[in-house]
């Protein structure tokens, strides 16, 4: 990969973010009825590339079943205000009105009542009662004190998420968790992240995890790039994940981990540039929040914008359409806000792939935006 001198003691390697690229149609095209945008990971199959980000203005336990009847996978934040209060429907009204100067503050005071095991144990059972797969998330964090809670309760798959997850954390002061053993011990399949690096990703996959979540404060709710000074564009990190996918089948035997991109993903056409890039599955949280059922009630926020260090906004996005429009039309809008997957599929028919392990080899060009 190329690398940039950036003066006399630094070099940087350049990275590129989907807006930068862009695909390539080939000699061949496809009715978009003939495509196929089903995915699976483990046992579980899936008609839609989707998967929801566990975030309280996202999904709910009922927008997780929405989600998952209308053909994705709803992921549910067992760290979030449904697994702390019995019914966080007025905080969730309250935190979408709150004055900008005191958004942090009171959301910090909301999130600091204790998470409760026996909710935990609630809210899996009602997802699980209406028969979609069941997925859960916590944090590095959290995962040791409550994997038993969520195992015991039935979750489908095990979800690990935080700004970034590594095999390797070095603490003096905390017993770190051990990922290979944690989930070989497991019945589950576990989905951890996230991950920007070919070396970061390899080594996720060496403990034997199902799927890696690719990205790192790139999301429409982060300020890390702004806090800390670390973000992945995503367009790199994606290729370089699922540069480590391809490695690791080598290494292992043929063992396939399934990369999910997981940030700066605005449009469907940045779904579409994900998956081309080597992405099997996007996982997604400010497109899903402006759903009109989404819980945040046209507001966005995660899990950063609460922590002891703040590196996310509560953002106002709106509320567009429907979930059911916003997946699958129709597009009420020429945005790439609406019919996500009805992209999707003509991004694949215009330039001749029929399923996404096929439309992952497609061409693509690098035009970056600002030189446009």
């Amino acid at each position: 990969m190329t690398e940039v001198q950036i003066g006399a003691f630094k070099r940087g390697t350049r990275a590129w973010a989907f807006d930068d690229i862009a695909i390539v149609p080939s000699r061949r095209t496809r009715d978009p009825k003939d495509v196929s945008t089903a995915w699976a990971i483990d046992a579980y199959q899936f008609e839609l590339p989707v998967l929801s980000a566990p975030m309280d203005s996202v999904v709910s336990p009922d927008t997780a079943v929405a989600i998952g009847r209308l053909g994705g996978l709803g992921v549910l934040d067992l760290e979030g205000l449904w697994t702390r209060y019995e019914n966080p429907e007025k905080l969730l009204v309250e935190i979408a009105g709150l004055p900008a100067d005191k958004a942090t503050l009171r959301m910090k005071e909301i999130y600091s009542a204790p998470i409760k095991a026996e909710l935990i144990r609630d809210r899996i059972a009602q997802v699980r009662a209406s028969g979609v797969t069941v997925a859960g998330a916590l944090s590095p964090q959290r995962t040791a004190e409550f994997h038993d809670t969520v195992i015991k309760a039935g979750v489908d798959i095990f979800v690990i998420r935080g700004t970034t997850v590594s095999a390797e954390h070095v603490s003096k002061n905390t017993e770190p968790l051990n990922l290979k053993q944690f989930i070989y011990e497991l019945d589950v399949p576990v989905i951890v992240g996230g991950a920007s690096t070919y070396q970061a990703a390899l080594h996720l996959m060496r403990t034997g995890a199902a799927g890696v979540l690719v990205g790192f404060g790139g999301g429409a709710a982060s300020t890390t790039r702004k806090v800390l000074g670390i973000h992945a564009p995503m367009a790199t990190a994606v290729a370089d994940v699922a540069g480590a996918r391809r490695d690791y089948m080598d290494e292992s035997g043929g063992r396939y981990v399934h990369v999910i991109a997981d940030g700066g993903l605005g449009t469907s056409g940045d779904i579409v540039k994900a998956i081309s890039c080597g992405a099997d599955a996007v996982m997604l949280g400010s497109v899903l929040a402006r759903a009109t059922e989404a819980p945040g009630h046209g507001w966005h926020w995660g899990q950063e914008a609460f922590s002891e260090l703040p590196r996310g906004n509560r953002v106002e996005v709106g509320q567009v359409a429907s979930l059911e429009q916003i997946l699958l039309g129709p597009a009420t809008t020429a945005d790439g806000n609406t019919n996500l997957i009805g992209a999707l599929r003509r991004a694949m028919a215009t330039t001749g792939y029929s399923d996404l392990k096929e439309f992952q080899r497609v061409d693509v060009v690098v035009a970056p935006y600002n030189a446009r």
